[in-house]
């Protein structure tokens, strides 16, 4: 099986779904995540040209402790409008070379506008991506694919539907999350927020809802042809 996870930032994935990915990882899924935006915007001292290496080697380095392909999807932060052709082709030529069963990201009802930008995005591409006629017509067309949304940070207005027991990967979902240094160690500076903390205690409230130590959280994008009666998370 092939999984495409879309988060927008390079340490959105960590947070909300790393643990199910790596369990995909382990049944033997080819696992590609995609950043959507350079992350250029996510620091008050570090600037955007420097920023976005830095963010792009953290990204990378987190990939590599699961298995994961990660790739970027060239946009920078505040730059990701849904509502717009380029933007729309630039999410088709993920998805095409994902070439995915399916997809995981943002809540399309989420905090920041990136987040429900490329969360909209995503929802137009996967459709736009299966049809032979549109765009590159050398690239084979993508399937038509069920899209689950991942958690919203800190659980803020998310009920989940599905959930994944990531007990075991609770570890390494953490470890990945500690590989985006520049975001973990200026939140605990300048907000006082241990970040990684966070993450594992929203992790353990999954988990009391659902009967696992550990678990993430999901729910199904519920539109015709993109339901399924097969269990695609692990």
């Amino acid at each position: 099986m092939r999984v495409l996870a879309i988060g927008c930032h390079p340490d959105d994935v960590e947070i909300a779904c790393s643990g199910t990915l790596a369990k995909c990882v382990k049944r033997g899924d080819k696992v590609i995540v995609c950043h959507a935006s350079s992350g250029d915007l996510g620091h008050v001292i570090i600037p955007p040209d420097e920023l976005k290496v830095i963010r792009a080697a953290e990204a990378k380095k987190a990939g590599s402790l699961a298995g994961i392909e990660v790739i970027h999807g060239g946009f920078n932060d505040l730059d990701i409008y849904d509502n717009n052709k380029i933007s729309r082709d630039k999410m088709v030529e993920v998805i095409k070379y994902a070439d995915p069963d399916f997809i995981i990201t943002h809540n399309p009802d989420d905090y920041m506008p990136d987040h429900t930008a490329v969360s909209r995005l995503v929802f137009d591409a996967s459709f736009t991506a299966t049809l032979p006629n549109y765009g590159n017509r050398d690239k084979k067309p993508a399937k038509l694919v069920p899209i689950y949304y991942m958690d919203t940070l800190a659980g803020v207005n998310f009920v989940p539907t599905e959930f994944v027991d990531i007990t075991e990967e609770i570890d390494l979902k953490i470890k990945m999350l500690n590989c985006h240094e520049s975001q973990l160690v200026w939140m605990k500076e300048h907000d006082g927020i241990d970040f990684a903390d966070m993450v594992k205690t929203c992790s353990r409230y999954r988990g009391y809802q659902c009967g696992a130590e550990y678990a993430e959280g999901f729910r199904q994008c519920q539109v015709y042809l993109k339901g399924t009666t097969e269990r695609l998370l692990p």
